[in-house]
């Protein structure tokens, strides 16, 4: 499990404390942990169970350190097994949903089993605490099903957002939509070579939201971090979101294209700081060159590996 994910829970802890239910309590294996509310389910997360959860990183000072609530997604993880004693996936195993609760876990077996450094504002030898919400406890099988759902039902938004989108700002005619939702439109053509699964591919870009903020661009202009130099990846292979393979695939070297991309083919339901959950996403895209032939060579991706 990645521990980039949090949820909120200041206020939970705040209620609990002053409702009496902020007991500290240790389990054999060391878990320290208080209860918040806990409902009489009879379903509790077991290994192997997809869990939704909000959760909340403090520190020892209460300070919090990441809040899903504010990233605007919940968080989805795999039940493992807990891999140290005193891990909070064994925490995880008392609740169901509905249930939330706070486990106070040793920052240097969370993180140094992570192979992550100390975040700033938590001191080696303190405890972490993770305040957890639990929206949700399903098998494999029913999550893959609420996902095929939320998948088709988020393709239909997507759909009419990018028709809303052309025709405010006059492009009806002007590209095609690909059968998997894609808005293609040529802005400079060129007869030159397209791109095959494998090969290596330069490009300039520039990815924008809809409402014309840039959040990532390979232009140093309108990206202090970037190089300025076009970026190169594999292309069929799985290396980018599947909209670019998409899009990518289309173009010949020398061409510019404008790609508007649903959700469902770019980040979906994730969101970070700069890309909020379901964003259909607008990418303006040159293809500087292409490497023939790459797939053979050692080191680069194998389609299906």
């Amino acid at each position: 499990m990645s521990l980039k994910h949090f949820g909120k829970a200041a206020l939970i802890v705040a209620i609990a404390a002053a409702c009496g239910k902020n007991r500290v309590q240790v389990t054999d294996n060391g878990l320290k942990y208080q209860i918040h509310e806990q409902a009489d389910s009879p379903r509790k997360g077991k290994v192997g169970d997809i869990l939704t959860l909000h959760l909340i990183l403090l520190n020892s000072k209460d300070s919090v350190l990441r809040d899903t609530h504010k990233e605007g997604a919940p968080f989805q993880m795999l039940l493992q097994v807990p891999p140290f004693k005193g891990s909070y996936e064994e925490g995880l195993t008392m609740l169901g949903k509905g249930d939330s609760a706070t486990f106070y876990v040793s920052a240097d077996s969370l993180f140094t089993r992570a192979m992550q450094p100390l975040p700033p504002g938590v001191q080696k030898g303190s405890d972490i605490g993770i305040a957890v919400k639990v929206l949700n406890v399903q098998s494999e099988d029913e999550y893959k099903k609420t996902q095929a759902a939320d998948f088709e039902k988020q393709k239909g938004i997507d759909a009419k957002v990018i028709d809303d989108y052309v025709a405010k700002h006059g492009l009806t005619g002007k590209g095609q939509k690909t059968e998997s939702g894609v808005y293609y439109i040529v802005t400079q053509p060129s007869n030159g070579p397209a791109p095959k699964p494998g090969d290596i591919v330069k490009v300039r870009y520039t990815g924008k939201l809809l409402n014309g903020t840039v959040f990532d661009s390979s232009e140093k202009s309108l990206n202090p971090q970037a190089s300025g130099e076009p970026v190169q990846f594999p292309i069929g292979v799985g290396q980018v979101i599947p909209g670019w393979e998409e899009g990518v695939m289309k173009m010949h070297k020398g061409e510019k294209v404008t790609l508007i991309i649903p959700s469902t083919l770019a980040y979906g339901p994730r969101a970070n700081p700069k890309i909020p959950a379901n964003s259909v996403l607008l990418f303006d895209i040159e293809l500087v060159d292409i490497q023939k032939g790459q797939m053979g060579q050692p080191g680069m991706p194998q389609p299906g590996r």
